[in-house]
């Protein structure tokens, strides 16, 4: 299936500025070839395409809408790593495996404070595209971890951290529920002051095995643990 991305109201398919460049410029498509869009929201639309200039447009033969989404939902709140690269390689993988939200979550020994949340987004639907999805995850601003647990549900809120000395619940003892939000920390992981806080909001800590992961792979573990679950 060559998917791509863009806007979907009614009858009417506007394939994004950006993937008409790259069918005409870079993949050099031809007249007729059947492709298919999807915006993102759980709709796709499939046609032949058509080629008028530099413009990429699409001849509809069927729209299909509300598209099954992935089940649990998972929202990775994670801080940045030192070396950009990581966090975004987390993306790619955490989007290929049905993580439906993403924030970028800036932490007492978080070292990289300025975040290209834009890339992070453009990363996000080329992996959802690569991957089929037809529901895009919600790249969020980065956020301070104060104002972050401002606004959390403690029942379907973990976050994983690797002191020993705190109580942790097994990863596969966690309930079955409809949503998680999982809590990621930087290297160094969060300080005992912010999981205190995070206790004090009745968030429940959960251990993610015997060995110390860095932080893009924790993420990638949890995103992968949920794939397992899905329904």
């Amino acid at each position: 299936m060559k998917l791509f991305y863009g806007h979907i109201e009614d009858n009417k398919v506007t394939i994004n500025d950006e993937e008409q460049q790259h069918i005409v410029k870079v993949l050099r498509m031809k007249n007729g070839e059947e492709i298919h869009v999807t915006d993102g929201k759980g709709n796709i639309a499939s046609g032949k395409l058509v080629l008028e200039g530099k413009k990429a447009l699409l001849d509809v033969s069927e729209i299909k809408t509300g598209m099954p989404d992935f089940n649990p939902k998972l929202h990775i709140a994670i801080a940045p790593t030192k070396n950009i690269d990581r966090i975004e390689f987390f993306v790619e993988k955490a989007v290929e495996m049905g993580v439906s939200e993403i924030t970028i979550l800036i932490t007492e020994k978080t070292e990289r404070k300025n975040i290209n949340i834009d890339k992070i987004r453009k990363q996000s639907i080329a992996a959802s595209k690569q991957s089929l999805r037809f529901h895009f995850p919600i790249i969020n601003d980065s956020v301070k971890f104060s104002d972050f647990i401002k606004n959390i549900t403690s029942e379907n809120t973990f976050v994983a951290h690797c002191h020993e000395n705190l109580e942790r619940i097994e990863l596969d003892k966690l309930p079955k529920l409809d949503q998680y939000t999982f809590l990621i920390g930087p290297e160094g992981d969060f300080s005992e002051k912010e999981i205190r806080h995070l206790a004090d909001n009745k968030v429940k800590a959960t251990s993610l095995g015997n060995q110390r992961l860095r932080t893009e792979t924790a993420g990638i573990f949890v995103a992968s643990w949920n794939y397992l679950n899905l329904q």
